[in-house]
C-alpha cells in the first residue's frame, strides 16, 4: 500500500447529521500515516479516514512535516502533507495562542512543540487531539484538551 495516495480525510468538509469530531493530529501521526506500514501507521489511517472527522491543524505541524520530505525529495510524501492541510483548518499563529502554549507548557510539564499544538488544539476548537506520543509522555497531562494516542503501548478508545 501507497500511503501517498492515501489520505483519505474522509470527515474533511463534508456534512452530515451529526457534528463531526474536531481532530488535531500531530505531526507524527501524519508522518506515520505517510510513510509507515505496521500497526502505528494503520492506527494513523483510522483516524484521518474515519468520515464522522473533520481536521484541525497548525503551521507548527507544517513546518514539522513538509519541508523535510520536500528537501529529502520525497514528493509523494509532500503530496500527502498538502492534501491533508489543504482539507484542514489550520489555526494562525497569534500572540495569544503562543501566551496560551506558555501557560498549558507551565501548567502540565510540556515541551515547547507540544504546548503549541495544544494551544492551536484549543483555539482550534477541537474535541480531541491524537498523537503518536506513549501514554507515560506529558502531553498527556493536559485537562484542556482530550488527548489519544496512536502508539502501540495506547488504547485508541
Amino acid at each position: 500500500m501507497e500511503s501517498s495516495v492515501r489520505c483519505g480525510c474522509a470527515g474533511v468538509n463534508e456534512v452530515g447529521r451529526h457534528r463531526k469530531i474536531r481532530t488535531f493530529v500531530d505531526s507524527g501521526v501524519l508522518i506515520a500515516a505517510a510513510r509507515g506500514d505496521n500497526e502505528q501507521s494503520e492506527r494513523a489511517f483510522s483516524i484521518l479516514d474515519d468520515p464522522a472527522r473533520e481536521f484541525v491543524s497548525s503551521e507548527f505541524v507544517k513546518l514539522e512535516c513538509l519541508p523535510k520530505s520536500v528537501y529529502n525529495r520525497r514528493f509523494h510524501e509532500a503530496e500527502f502533507y498538502n492534501e491533508f492541510f489543504s482539507n484542514a483548518t489550520i489555526v494562525p499563529l497569534t500572540a495569544e495562542l503562543v501566551q496560551l502554549a506558555f501557560f498549558e507548557a507551565k501548567e502540565y510539564g510540556l515541551s515547547a512543540i507540544d504546548a503549541l499544538n495544544v494551544a492551536a488544539a484549543i483555539k482550534g476548537q477541537a474535541d480531541e487531539l491524537v498523537t503518536t506520543e506513549k501514554p507515560s509522555k506529558p502531553i498527556h497531562r493536559t485537562a484542556s484538551v482530550k488527548v489519544r494516542t496512536i502508539h502501540p503501548a495506547g488504547d485508541l478508545d
